[in-house]
């Protein structure tokens, strides 16, 4: 009996639910690119309603039989009848509840179908009001009539559409569907009312150098630790600023550049992505993003834009012009800024709140993304095709809008951050200062340090240790009593310390942050294990999920490739002879302090001026399409490329025509053939040189091939991340079919991969020489 009464009322309580969810029609689809079908008929509501009239007289009836059952048997004689009386008390209770309800449920059925009949007389007269617009049949627009039929029905989904005016009837929809967005053509006698032409844009404002950062310490706010960090830095590094910006001025010569309008968004500064860095900075959490925005600020600022800077989703949406409702109508007017740097949760908050918008302004979007985003990865139909989705890909942007923290991979661009310059004053105070048996620890997280008791007990004998570990009031247990712990300091404190010691180590984590750049700046020797195997998403938790397939082969591939020996160490930790050996040599080997020019203020300010002055996707050129068949008398272009003097390669052809808008300059390009295990960035830096994505078009073709002497039987287009290539085993050549997946990473053992190389500037890899 007990249970009969639970499963009466839990379905007493879901027929309730349903009744509730049905006629408020919540569930509506989000979008115009889907279509949903939940609203329910007149007649479909009413026979609900008389079903569960039917379902509540059924459990009213079986609850009197329980009651008739009760006062039929004897269990409610002696000690034991007291709990079913007890139990039955209740019972009645709700037996009188459950009559209440459907005297309830009959009085709305009444009501509802009220409603219901009054609403068919509307929909009548509503008939009649759409009549006034027909739907047009213009083969322009093939998407318009399904529009209009999707507005019908969800118009009152997202409050967006009654902001723009859209009130139900089918004139409005289609004032909407061709004024707002555009699937459908433009109503006639809309044009009439047509405002006079607009006058002529007024010409740009002119970017001027900039001689005070003040402004901008004011445009990035208060409110939150990460960005008082912010402001330390900047205020910090101000005069090197400065003076940098003096020098790009004058390397410029006065040449003219545009002033752009620039939102800076960090979006995972936003409550809404969770801002789990401003708590943690104050107790050893990561800051390596947080330096690099600070220093894009800088330097945009110096160079002149105008800047507007959020850390809200409410002033993202106030500063774009996002109308009420739930993110799937347009903007209420044209995008007001030229540029949008962000981060990828900042992209996800625009593409929730833009609508439409969103795909036709994110050519203008620059991502901040630290390990980078690779061609196989953001193409959305390849990644999920292949099994390169993660949670991070698939934005379909063009490679070079992800700008990364170190230039680990060419299909993006290098943004970077600065480290601090050190003056000849200082540069010779730290080397008569340094105490050649001090070594200091990179890392800040007592994790870090946890099971690396042999290392340190080796290191112990040469040197003495040092540590910055975060602690409240007791001292970590992972680290060892005989280092001597400072806890966490401030970043002029922890410059001081890298100043006077002669060993900055690392214990393969973290990966990529900018503390051994410090380090190597201030005169330490910075010693790092080698990963054998490579560290990537296919064997290490860190990376899995990461849309790159990357192998890192240390801590700071940067450090180890661009910098090296005798400022970088990378050796074998699991060879403990090795380890103590490098120690030893390290001890005796005087270095200077070194910076690379690109991670200085005007190797940033420079690096950036270049991107926002040539960079630009918005008038992207169509790719190349499959070539045509065509008759015998129709003669081939002349080739673009010549084979280099020596055969080895191939170089732009001195007679072919130069675009003198195309950057980076042809004549810097070379094309190399991989060997089937290189990336197309391993095989250009081997001949001292830098893969160059944008350049792919220009070696897309087959005649490159036999230019190379490379046989081809025959000769596909596919869509493959890793094409151009030829596998010559069988004399089979492929060409890229999508150039969204032109990519200089991965490779394979059946491919040699066709490489677009090119130079570089000396301390300044991601321009070439006659990029500036």
């Amino acid at each position: 009996r007990i249970f009969v009464l639970g499963i009466g009322f839990f379905t007493l309580c879901f027929l309730m639910t349903s009744l509730g969810g049905q006629f408020s029609a919540k569930r509506l689809g989000d979008s115009p690119f889907t279509i949903r079908t939940e609203v329910m008929g007149a007649l479909e509501s009413r026979g609900v309603l008389r079903r569960m009239s039917d379902m509540l007289e059924m459990l009213m009836k079986r609850m009197d039989i329980l009651a008739r059952l009760e006062n039929s048997t004897d269990f409610h004689k002696g000690d034991e009848a007291r709990f079913p009386l007890d139990r039955f008390q209740p019972a009645a209770g709700l037996m009188e509840r459950i009559q209440a309800i459907a005297q309830n449920v009959s009085d709305i059925a009444i009501k509802v179908d009220q409603i219901l009949r009054n609403s068919l007389l509307n929909g009548k007269a509503m008939e009649g009001r759409r009549d006034q617009c027909e739907v047009p049949r213009d083969p322009k627009y093939p998407d318009c009539a399904g529009k209009v039929e999707w507005m019908r029905a969800r118009w009152t989904s997202d409050p967006c559409y009654a902001f723009f005016g859209v009130d139900g009837t089918e004139c409005s929809f289609l004032i909407y569907l061709s004024e707002v967005e555009w699937f459908c053509p433009p109503l006639p006698w809309r044009n009439r009312t047509a405002a006079l032409p607009s006058p002529p844009p007024l010409p740009r404002v002119q970017a001027a150098f900039r001689s005070d950062l003040a402004h901008l310490l004011e445009l990035i706010g208060t409110g939150k630790e990460s960005l008082s960090f912010m402001k330390k830095r900047i205020r910090h590094l101000a005069q090197q600023w400065l003076r940098a910006a003096r020098r790009l001025e004058q390397k410029l010569k006065g040449r003219q550049r545009d002033q752009k309008h620039i939102l800076i968004h960090i979006g995972f500064l936003t409550e809404e992505s969770g801002d789990v860095f401003s708590p943690r900075v104050l107790k050893g959490g990561p800051l390596g993003e947080m330096v690099q925005w600070a220093d894009i600020l800088a330097a945009l600022f110096l160079l002149g834009h105008s800047l507007r800077v959020t850390v809200s989703l409410k002033d993202l949406q106030s500063h774009l012009g996002v109308p009420p409702g739930r993110g799937n109508c347009p903007l209420t007017n044209p995008l007001p800024f030229d540029l949008i740097y962000t981060d990828y949760h900042g992209l996800q908050q625009m593409k929730q709140h833009m609508g439409l918008s969103f795909k036709k302004y994110r050519c203008r979007v620059r991502v901040i993304d630290t390990f980078g985003t690779e061609p196989a990865y953001n193409h959305e139909e390849y990644a999920t095709l292949r099994g390169y989705r993660t949670n991070w890909g698939y934005w379909n942007l063009q490679p070079t809008q992800f700008m990364t923290m170190f230039p680990h991979t060419p299909d993006n661009s290098f943004m970077g951050f600065v480290s601090e310059e050190l003056n000849k004053t200082e540069r010779q105070f730290i080397k008569s200062n340094k105490v050649s048996s001090m070594a200091v620890v990179y890392g800040k997280e007592a994790s870090i340090w946890k099971g690396k008791e042999k290392f340190l007990a080796i290191l112990n004998k040469y040197m003495e240790i040092h540590g910055t570990v975060y602690y409240e009031t007791q001292r970590p247990p992972e680290v060892p009593a005989f280092v001597k712990n400072h806890g966490l300091l401030p970043q002029h404190e922890f410059q001081q310390l890298l100043r006077k010691a002669k060993l900055f180590i690392g214990f393969g984590f973290p990966y990529e942050g900018p503390a051994p750049l410090e380090a190597v700046a201030n005169g330490c020797v910075f010693l790092q294990a080698r990963f054998n195997p490579p560290h990537s998403s296919l064997n290490h938790e860190f990376f899995r999920g990461k849309p790159t397939s990357r192998e890192v082969s240390s801590q700071h591939p940067y450090a180890e490739d661009f910098i090296g020996k005798p400022h970088v160490w990378t050796v074998d930790y699991n060879n403990s002879e090795e380890f103590e050996a490098a120690i030893k040599t390290i001890v005796r080997t005087q270095v200077d302090p070194y910076l690379p020019y690109e991670y200085t203020c005007e190797g940033m300010l420079e690096r950036i001026h270049a991107y926002i002055q040539h960079q630009d996707f918005c008038t992207t050129s169509s790719p190349p399409l499959p070539p045509k068949a065509k008759s015998p008398a129709m003669q081939s272009p002349p080739s673009l490329l010549a084979l280099s003097p020596n055969a080895t390669h191939l170089v732009w052809s001195p007679s072919a025509s130069r675009d003198p808008h195309a950057w980076p300059p042809v004549d810097s390009l070379q094309v190399w053939v991989s060997e089937t295990r290189h990336t197309c960035t391993e095989t250009c830096r081997r001949h001292g040189l830098v893969c160059e994505p944008t350049f792919f078009r220009f070696l897309n073709k087959k005649e490159v091939f036999h230019q190379l002497s490379i046989t081809c039987d025959s000769t596909e287009y596919e869509m493959n991340h890793l094409y151009p290539a030829v596998a010559e085993n069988v004399h089979e050549c492929y060409l890229q079919k999508e150039p969204l997946l032109f990519s200089c990473a991965g490779y394979n053992t059946k491919y040699r991969r066709l490489c677009p190389c090119r130079d570089y500037r000396k301390g300044q890899v991601a321009l070439c020489r006659d990029c500036l």
